[in-house]
């Protein structure tokens, strides 16, 4: 009898434990009923229709998603009815987003999408027990309210650190913070240093894939990251005689970015920093005032 008592309990605090684990990495904020998550470099969305969850409110649901229904399968470890799709999308030379839709009833007997969107070379199977477990916290309303950000963004979570920021900046995404100016950056809490290191190779092969400008310089570099010594990728990007809408917007000409992935606090953090050329510069530092918050050049 003990020996059933000590498996439950190891089971129970197993169980716990892998959840657990995951509501360390979450970030989640709440945009006017759809929910933004951030996870593992993952870009996610969570959304409730007003669609009955059955044949009609379905292919309602699949155009508003722009889901083709050619490959819909039930996945036996999703707690509620559900509907579950996959697709890829090239989004630069050898370079994929990978695209899982977990369609279910919600309590209310309507449809919830959720949307995971990651780029790269990712191991499936281990990806795919990261998205069922997020999506039974989302079906059991199981996400605590101190994983969610607020869309003021005075102060953010930034790997465990809390970071004042004033009433200059926004989120463009979650986990992506931009301040007029200043600078911007995103990052993720990843499960390894390895899936860490693999967001920000990817985010840079993206950039440098963009055709909206060109690569003008690009180097290794010492910093300092959360005041952990680090080197980070620098890449100077030129739009120079381009019509790009991000080039106009900003009226400047190159921006100069940081790829950095790092164990920091006991998280394996990636991020991307970066500024326009005619942001705020302070002189000493050489970085805008955002920056200056996480990182310093050596």
């Amino acid at each position: 009898m003990k020996q059933i008592a000590f498996l439950l309990i190891f089971v129970y605090s197993s169980a716990y434990s892998q959840e657990n684990n995951i509501l360390e990495r979450l970030q989640a904020l709440d945009n006017n009923g759809k929910i933004w998550y951030n996870i593992d470099g993952y870009s996610i969305t969570s959304e409730n229709l007003k669609y009955n969850f059955d044949e009609k409110g379905l292919i309602k649901a699949l155009k508003n998603n722009s889901i083709k229904d050619n490959s819909r399968v039930k996945d036996e470890k999703i707690n509620a009815n559900n509907l579950y799709f996959f697709t890829t999308e090239k989004v630069a030379d050898n370079l994929f987003q990978k695209n899982s839709f977990y369609i279910f009833e919600n309590q209310h007997k309507k449809i919830t999408v959720v949307w995971f969107a990651k780029i790269g070379e990712t191991e499936r199977e281990t990806e795919r027990e990261t998205e069922r477990k997020l999506v039974n916290l989302i079906i059991e309303n199981k996400i605590p309210k101190e994983n969610f950000a607020t869309m003021q963004t005075e102060k953010i979570n930034f790997g465990g650190r809390g970071i004042e920021l004033g009433n200059n900046c926004y989120w463009t995404f979650l986990n992506n913070v931009q301040c007029p100016y200043f600078g911007q950056m995103n990052w993720s809490i990843h499960k390894d240093f390895q899936d860490a290191k693999n967001s920000v190779e990817n985010q840079f092969t993206l950039t440098k894939s963009g055709k909206g400008g060109k690569v003008i310089s690009e180097e290794i570099i010492d910093i300092e990251f959360e005041n952990v010594p680090n080197k980070a990728k620098k890449v100077v990007y030129d739009f120079t005689g381009t019509t790009s809408a991000l080039a106009g917007i900003s009226g400047g000409k190159t921006v100069t970015i940081y790829y950095v992935a790092e164990e920091v606090r006991g998280n394996y953090i990636s991020c991307v920093l970066s500024f326009w050329d005619n942001d705020q510069i302070n002189p000493e530092t050489k970085l805008p005032p955002l920056l200056e918050k996480v990182m310093k050049l050596k």
